[in-house]
């Protein structure tokens, strides 16, 4: 359940809080490997600042539940994964700093590649440019018109694009176009509420007049589409916690998800260093920080477990890189786990150090998932985080008499 905040409870001050979100953290052993990743890499100033924190396991949603990257990430920001959560298409267009209206409505969109009979060959267009997607656009822009409605058709990165729709009316009980599978055609957008059944004409109207503005394309003849979504206003952080927070994220849905809850973006770095570079630049600037690292999620997806090792590796080196700025909080854990034997995300619970002056250090002596389960924070739900994370920058004072 989200945890409730009254204006009394709140203060500020100038502590600093740290997040790191190490995206799918968690893994599984594998036969011959010795442990999970997080076992095997070698990992000593993640351990030695376990060994001075408080540590346990976190449930994103719930247990047994597996989470999206959506749900997972606002429950690290203290809202309920539940009933705050969101479609993908929402996320996509706040990811490239796409200036949302009230009641909009979004969809993640992939140029793909449709052979003669109409199935889909290739979800991704042969993974075309940016440079390219961004030229294939402005041709549908030029060409497509859905008036009344207003539409916007972004390019997000690669062959990614983000669709905006606006006008009086508009709902977002809609079904994907992707099928997400090759050797069929690409589906109808249906209406899963009746109140969805004009939106639902329109987007069938886009598609199809995007198609035949593609059919001369050798690669990107079609979109497909997924994830709508309409933009609602959330509540900031700042107005939640009282902090000023900066996301320092290089992939386009984590922005998204930052500018969701009311927090400034660093510019892109060029690679992981320069993610971490960018917190000490950026430290005096603000109270609370989001340093997403993006890779491991990625290594888990691809099954390639030594790979995901060297990435968790290539982080602990890093690690004192934040350490050296001292913060009052700092925060080490996933939004969700990605074993490389699931080459997916998975249900398994995550670990989490909490390192803070005022933390009841416990016995655990390394981060990792086994470890941490004997941790003074034991297992439980995700959402809690935030208020922890308060509680010991001493942000939060006593409720009630």
């Amino acid at each position: 359940m989200e945890a409730i905040f009254p204006d009394s409870v709140v203060v500020t001050n100038e502590s600093k809080i740290v997040f790191l979100i190490i995206d799918g953290l968690g893994g599984l052993a594998m036969e011959g490997k010795g442990g999970t990743e997080l076992q095997v890499a070698r990992t000593p100033n993640l351990d030695a600042l376990a060994a001075h924190s408080i540590c346990g396991l976190l449930d994103p949603v719930a247990p047994g539940i597996t989470p999206g990257s959506g749900p997972a990430h606002l429950a690290l920001f203290g809202y309920d994964p539940v009933r705050w959560n969101i479609g993908r298409g929402v996320l996509s267009a706040l990811g490239i700093e796409f200036p949302l209206q009230e009641n909009d409505v979004a969809a993640r969109g992939n140029f793909a590649t449709l052979d003669a009979q109409g199935k889909v060959v290739d979800r991704r267009a042969g993974r075309i440019s940016t440079e390219t997607t961004r030229r294939l656009c402005q041709k549908i822009r030029e060409a497509v018109r859905l008036s009344p409605v207003e539409y916007f058709l972004e390019p997000v990165k690669d062959y990614r694009v983000a669709l905006v729709l606006r006008g009086e009316g508009l709902h977002d009980g809609l079904t994907d176009t992707d099928p997400q599978a090759l050797g069929v055609a690409p589906l109808p957008c249906q209406a899963t509420d009746p109140q969805a059944e004009e939106t639902a004409r329109r987007v069938n109207r886009f598609l199809s007049q995007a198609r035949e503005v593609l059919a001369g394309e050798e690669k990107a003849n079609i979109i497909l589409l997924r994830g709508f979504a309409k933009y609602r206003r959330y509540p900031s952080m700042e107005e939640r916690f009282g902090l000023r927070c900066l996301a320092i994220a290089n992939y386009p849905m984590y922005r998204g998800l930052a500018r969701l809850v009311g927090m400034e973006l660093h510019p892109v770095c060029e690679d992981m260093r320069g993610e971490f570079a960018a917190l000490s630049e950026r430290y005096r600037e603000f109270d609370y920080f989001f340093l997403h690292v993006k890779e491991p999620d990625s290594r888990g997806e691809d099954g390639d477990f030594e790979a995901k090792v060297r990435i968790l590796e290539e982080v602990d080196a890093l690690v004192p890189e934040i350490t050296n700025l001292t913060p009052d909080v700092l925060v080490v854990t996933g939004d969700h786990s990605t074993p490389s034997k699931l080459r997916s995300h998975s249900w398994h619970p995550l670990p989490v150090l909490l390192h803070s002056t005022y933390a009841r250090v416990d016995e655990v002596g390394r981060f990792d998932e086994i470890s941490c389960i004997r941790g003074g924070l034991g297992r439980q739900p995700m959402v809690n985080l935030m208020s922890l994370a308060l509680a010991h920058a001493l942000r939060l004072t006593k409720y009630g008499a």
